[in-house]
């Protein structure tokens, strides 16, 4: 039996505040203009997924002037100075300290799905704390600008990391094996089962897998940005349609009530499978 409790995290305003709206007042671009004059149209007149359709209006004000050119090098360097919400540093440290004091046997992992953009996440000061990132991609040209979206991770695309995080597809050696996680495996050998899972996230991309971890057996936690209370509404009505287990601030630190739940989820769940593992061998 499986003794691996897998944290899945969405990134922007679950972690941190939106990344590409900071990244993008960061270079001086009209952040409200963007979304509503780029990116809304394309939604509400041509029908475009939300995600390539900002990806897409990324390139095309990169290739205008209007700004400096969105290059790797920026990305990155905005994902290393990006500020994190209330605890987050610290968050892992202290889930998996408590794992060890009482459940040593069990181990805790950590993952980030996001549709927010890859670059920028993996190198912001808590990606090593990740056994596996999975975000939307661009290439770059000649110049090291954004060319053309390499990978896009929009609402059940999200679902498909669940997949690779209970058949064990993570780290270097699963990439380039795109169809990899279509293979059927026995229950008994997948190497984190969905219900052991407690997923985080804030937003619409994430109700897909809010719906399969709760449908699962597994945990959701629904969270609002407190300095954005105009989203708490939105995230209510994840309460509301039973999508998921709470709603709380995304607030980490020791007092907060989130992490007071994440602690007690973590622990229940390395206290069932110690018992499970118990029972299984005797």
């Amino acid at each position: 039996m499986s003794d691996v409790i897998a944290l899945i995290f969405d990134f922007d305003d679950t972690l941190a505040p939106d990344s590409t709206s900071g990244f993008l007042a960061d270079i001086g671009v009209d952040v409200e203009a963007f979304w509503n004059g780029r990116v809304g149209p394309l939604l509400f007149e041509q029908d475009w997924d939300p995600v390539p359709a900002y990806l897409y209006q990324m390139i095309e004000l990169s290739k205008s002037g209007a700004c400096p050119p969105i290059t790797r090098a920026s990305l990155e360097a905005w994902g290393a100075r990006l500020p994190l919400h209330a605890g987050v540093e610290t968050l892992f440290s202290r889930l998996r300290a408590l794992v060890k004091e009482k459940h040593p046997q069990v181990q805790l992992e950590f993952y980030l799905i996001s549709s927010g953009i890859g670059d920028v996440v993996r190198h912001t000061s808590i990606a090593h704390e990740f056994t596996d990132i999975w975000a939307s991609e661009f290439i770059y040209d000649a110049a090291d600008a954004i060319h053309f979206p390499k990978r896009v991770v929009s609402f059940t695309d999200k679902t498909r990391y669940l997949f690779h995080i209970q058949k064990g597809i993570i780290g270097a050696s699963s990439r380039n094996k795109p169809f990899e996680v279509n293979k059927k495996i026995a229950q008994d050998k997948l190497r984190v089962p969905f219900e052991q899972m407690i997923f985080v996230g804030d937003g619409y991309t994430d109700i897909p897998c809010f719906s399969l971890i709760r449908r699962s057996g597994g945990v959701a936690f629904g969270v609002w940005d407190p300095r954005h209370r105009d989203k708490r509404s939105r995230a209510w009505g994840f309460i509301q349609e039973g999508r998921v287990s709470n709603l709380n601030q995304a607030r980490y630190d020791d007092e907060a009530e989130l992490y007071q739940w994440l602690e007690e989820a973590v622990e229940s769940l390395a206290g069932r499978i110690t018992l499970n593992n118990r029972i299984y061998r005797g």
